[in-house]
């Protein structure tokens, strides 16, 4: 820790003891600041990062305790004060305090939301049955972990990254794995119809049975334990686990009821602060306005959680703070190691251009729009990540061809 060692007399709250919240209070202490930090968290598990949930630590290959930001004693070392297993009840912006479930109420000088997202629920009928499993917290990943063995029946509902995860985590375990995507392709929604056919191929050589274009209109049980699936199509997928992942939503019910103003998440602008001047938000639950991109954009990836919680910080303590950074997220499934750079959704873009071998799974894709690149995902392809994003913030045009040419390098583009 830096700076003077007389203690500042402010408090600093950070209501979320995720990633972002943890991240936040160190910065705090490595900018200086003296003063009271207290981390609260609703789950009774030191903070943790979500990745290894669905690909390490699922797999087994990562030990529990890798997933932790830090130990226990590093928090009292560094004077934050941790709480978790509390939620907070309320926040009180005229009295500047917020209001546990237990009836405490801690007072802030400034106050910063870090509350992440929870899960969207699948709402069929069965869908409360023994053997449907969510993917959130660590003790989902420990549930999945025990159930995941060779021969059992796993139908993973939902394409996107979560499910897709997950899928490689059970085929690599043994488990027979049959996908339902209500799209015509997985990640469809995200990466357009050219690169998500990539990953459809990926699952069905290694023997994902994909069910396309269909939902899940029932869940069916025997003894109280899911038995099978009953699909929009009315076809029977027999199951001994279901694995839901069709989204997440903000964890914004704290916000909402404070009366800051919240509209899918709780809405910032570039120094992550929300429309009360004494509370920031950041992570998963914070809808930034995004000076690259010109409009508001909420990232649930890790990455922005891990430079989102300091960024906050760093505000909080009157620092000029614009968040900035391009989007990017990664994924490891099965031999395929991926990280995404920028931000290109369906008609967001016109073309996407190729770079490298497409068939073996080792290239680099580039979402183009009126010349510049949107969006860069290099596919086992690495060290070229500060290359894609430079290309991603200049936004001058490029020559396709030249961008598709591997002789070329990315610098030199």
């Amino acid at each position: 820790m830096t700076g003077s060692t007389a203690r500042d007399g402010r408090t600093f709250v950070v209501v979320g003891a995720s990633l972002a919240g943890a991240k936040a209070a160190e910065t705090l202490r490595e900018e200086g600041f003296t003063g009271r930090v207290v981390l609260l968290g609703e789950e009774p598990e030191l903070p943790y990062e979500r990745p290894p949930l669905s690909k390490g630590y699922l797999l087994g290959s990562d030990e529990r305790g890798s997933v932790f930001v830090h130990d226990r004693a590093w928090y009292d070392e560094q004077r934050i004060e941790l709480h978790t297993g509390v939620r907070v009840e309320a926040i009180d912006r005229d009295a500047h305090t917020v209001s546990l479930v237990d009836g405490e109420r801690i007072g802030y000088d400034a106050l910063l939301l870090t509350t992440g997202s929870v899960v969207r629920e699948l709402p069929v009928p069965g869908a409360d049955l023994a053997g449907v499993h969510y993917l959130r917290r660590i003790e989902h990943s420990d549930a999945l972990r025990d159930r995941l063995t060779d021969g059992t029946r796993v139908v993973v509902v939902g394409g996107g990254w979560i499910g897709l995860e997950v899928a490689a985590a059970a085929r690599t375990r043994g488990a027979a794995v049959t996908l339902v995507e209500i799209d015509a392709l997985p990640l469809r929604r995200v990466l357009g119809d050219e690169v998500a056919q990539v990953f459809a191929d990926l699952h069905v050589a290694h023997g994902v049975d994909l069910r396309l274009g269909t939902g899940v209109r029932e869940i069916v049980g025997a003894g109280g334990h899911v038995a099978s699936v009953t699909l929009d199509d009315g076809s029977s997928v027999p199951a001994d686990v279901v694995v839901v992942g069709i989204g997440i939503t903000p964890a914004v019910e704290l916000a909402r009821g404070a009366g800051l103003d919240v509209d899918d998440g709780v809405l910032v602008d570039a120094s992550l602060r929300t429309s009360d001047p004494r509370v920031w938000a950041a992570g998963d639950v914070a809808n930034v306005q995004h000076p690259l991109l010109g409009r508001r954009v909420r990232v649930e990836h890790w990455a922005n959680a891990l430079h989102g919680g300091p960024a906050a910080a760093r505000s909080m303590l009157g620092q000029e703070v614009v968040y900035d950074r391009v989007p990017y997220f990664f994924t490891d499934q099965y031999d395929l190691g991926m990280e995404y750079s920028g931000l290109a959704g369906p008609g967001d873009y016109e073309r996407v251009v190729f770079r490298g071998d497409v068939a073996g799974r080792e290239f680099i894709a580039f979402w183009l729009a009126d010349g510049r690149v949107l969006a860069g995902m290099n596919v086992n392809v690495w060290d070229v990540t500060e290359d894609v994003e430079r290309l991603v913030r200049s936004g001058e045009r490029v020559d396709p061809a030249r961008l598709a040419d591997p002789a070329v390098s990315l610098a030199e583009v």
